[in-house]
C-alpha cells in the first residue's frame, strides 16, 4: 500500500466558543488521522491567546497515497482547565479527497487554508481554524522492498516494510496521548480551498 506524508501546520484559530465560564481559555490542539487514535499528535497549549489562540506547530501525519474514499483527518481543539479535566472547544475535518486533490507522486508546495471550527457532535460553527499543509512524495515500500531483493511480502505481516514504515513514522513524530479513544464526528465540511471570507458569512 501506497502513502505519504501530510506534514500539517495549526497556525492559529480565531473567535473560538467560550467554554470555560470563569478562567481564561488556554487551548491546544490534537491532530490524527480520523479512526486511527494511535496517529494522535498535540500541539502545545497557547497560555496567552484565549479565544484566538496562535501555535504555528507542524505535525506528521501517514496518510494513504490516493484520495480515494472518505478519510479525514481530525484536528480537536481542547482547553486546559486548573479544576478538573481538559475540555473540548470544537473540532475540524480535513477531507483527505480534497487535500490529495491534483498531487502528483512527488512533494508538493504548501497550501494555506482556513476551516470552520464546530461544537464536537453538532454542526453549529464557531470560529475558523488557520492551516497550511505540503504532501511529501509517495512511499511505496513493497517496490523498494523488492528492488533491494527482499522477498514480497503480505498485507498486514507485521514484519512487512510498509508496517515499518508506519511504526518508524508513529516513533519519528508521535506525540504523548491523551488515553481515550475519540472516534471521529462525521459531518459536511467545505470543499477544500473556500474563502474564509464567504465561510464567515454563512455562519
Amino acid at each position: 500500500m501506497a502513502c505519504r506524508t501530510l506534514e500539517l501546520t495549526l497556525v492559529s484559530a480565531r473567535d473560538l466558543r467560550a467554554v470555560n465560564l470563569v478562567s481564561k481559555m488556554e487551548v491546544y490542539a490534537v491532530a490524527y488521522l480520523a479512526g486511527d487514535p494511535r496517529s494522535r499528535q498535540r500541539v502545545a497549549t497557547d497560555r496567552a491567546g484565549g479565544r484566538d489562540p496562535t501555535w504555528n506547530q507542524t505535525v506528521h501525519i501517514t496518510v494513504p497515497a490516493s484520495g480515494a474514499g472518505s478519510g479525514a483527518v481530525r484536528v480537536l481543539l481542547r482547553t486546559e482547565r486548573a479544576l478538573g479535566s481538559d475540555r473540548d472547544v470544537g473540532e475540524v475535518l480535513l477531507p483527505l479527497p480534497d487535500v490529495l486533490a491534483g498531487a502528483g507522486d512527488g512533494p508538493t508546495e504548501a497550501t494555506a487554508a482556513c476551516f470552520p471550527v464546530r461544537r464536537v457532535g453538532s454542526s453549529k460553527r464557531h470560529g475558523v481554524l488557520n492551516v497550511s499543509y505540503k504532501l511529501g512524495g509517495v512511499v511505496c515500500p513493497d517496490l523498494v522492498a523488492r528492488a533491494e531483493g527482499a522477498p514480497p511480502v503480505q498485507a498486514g505481516d507485521p514484519a512487512s516494510p510498509m508496517m515499518a514504515y508506519l511504526a518508524a513514522a508513529a516513533k519519528a513524530y508521535a506525540a504523548p496521548r491523551p488515553p481515550q479513544c475519540l472516534p471521529p464526528t462525521p459531518y459536511p465540511v467545505a470543499p477544500m480551498g473556500t474563502a474564509c471570507a464567504s465561510m464567515r458569512s454563512s455562519w
